[in-house]
């Protein structure tokens, strides 16, 4: 929705504000001008990018239209997640869990929180720490560290998306210059032609730069930063997932635990301390 609103917004602001102080918008219909800008940008975005980045791209796109996909009822059902999946250790043990974490997709825990377990980065970074927890594994700030180089992994992963979508950005404003260096190759070609044939000829090639820089600064930079934006209130759901296994791990019951997790979150998005027990107490005993 916001993709749509701001794009509505620039638009009307632009080639309103243009016609309005008395522009000709037919002068901008520059086809081929538009062709060699984004043709040169796409043809760079595949010369400057990993086969991974290149098949990231229709998500990358997704994202930027459907920006974050967590809000706060999915957070309220993570908290309950931990707090059922802790639970299950304390009373049972920790090998109770080899049936949730050595097959995932088929876990009665996990699947009774949808939206974690359509989340598989999520679900494998839950079933790895506490699989290696139930192989003995307890120091707490040696799993912290490879937590933290997990998650920096991850978020690198996704940095070099937005690094790709902020290149776009960066570059469509030279291939602007590009096209209107062409437009005036072909200007000088008919240099010949009377006044008002040469005038058209020269504001069809500044229209390269104008579109150049309009798709840059309206369209591109604003798309990287949202895609920044949603990236990084995303990363707070693994943030969350890392508090409340380490609080786990260090000794402390499930419901502190959860609250370590609940901390962790964005205060707009942060259930209240009320809400999280509610939760918790209409989750049956067993899962």
């Amino acid at each position: 929705m916001r993709l749509i609103v701001g794009s509505i917004f620039v638009f009307l602001c632009v080639f309103g504000g243009y016609a309005a102080m008395g522009g000709k918008l037919g002068v901008l219909w520059q086809p081929w001008e538009y062709v060699i800008i984004l043709g040169a940008a796409i043809g760079a975005f595949i010369i400057g990018n990993s086969a991974p980045v290149l098949k990231a791209v229709p998500a990358m796109l997704g994202t930027i239209v459907k920006g974050p996909k967590y809000n706060q009822k999915a957070y309220v059902e993570l908290l309950a997640m931990q707090f059922s999946l802790y639970r299950l250790v304390k009373q049972k043990g920790v090998l109770a869990l080899e049936p949730h974490i050595e097959n995932p997709s088929e876990s009665t825990l996990f699947n009774a929180f949808p939206t974690f377990a359509a989340n598989h980065h999520a679900v494998e970074f839950v079933c790895d720490y506490m699989r290696m927890l139930s192989l003995g594994a307890d120091n707490v700030h040696e799993i912290d560290a490879l937590m933290d180089q997990e998650l920096e992994t991850h978020h690198q992963e996704q940095e070099r998306v937005v690094a790709a979508m902020q290149s776009i950005a960066d570059g469509t404003p030279a291939l602007g210059i590009v096209a209107a260096v062409l437009g005036v190759i072909k200007t000088m070609g008919s240099i010949s032609e009377p006044p008002e044939v040469l005038g058209h000829l020269i504001g069809g090639a500044l229209v390269g730069t104008f579109f150049g820089v309009f798709v840059a600064y309206g369209f591109f930079g604003p798309m990287a930063q949202s895609l920044k934006g949603t990236y990084e209130a995303e990363s707070k759901y693994y943030v969350s997932l890392k508090a409340g296994l380490l609080a786990y791990i260090s000794g402390q019951p499930p419901v502190m635990a959860v609250e370590f997790a609940r901390k962790a979150l964005m205060s707009e998005v942060r259930p209240t301390f009320s809400e999280v027990e509610a939760a918790t107490a209409n989750l049956p005993a067993t899962v």
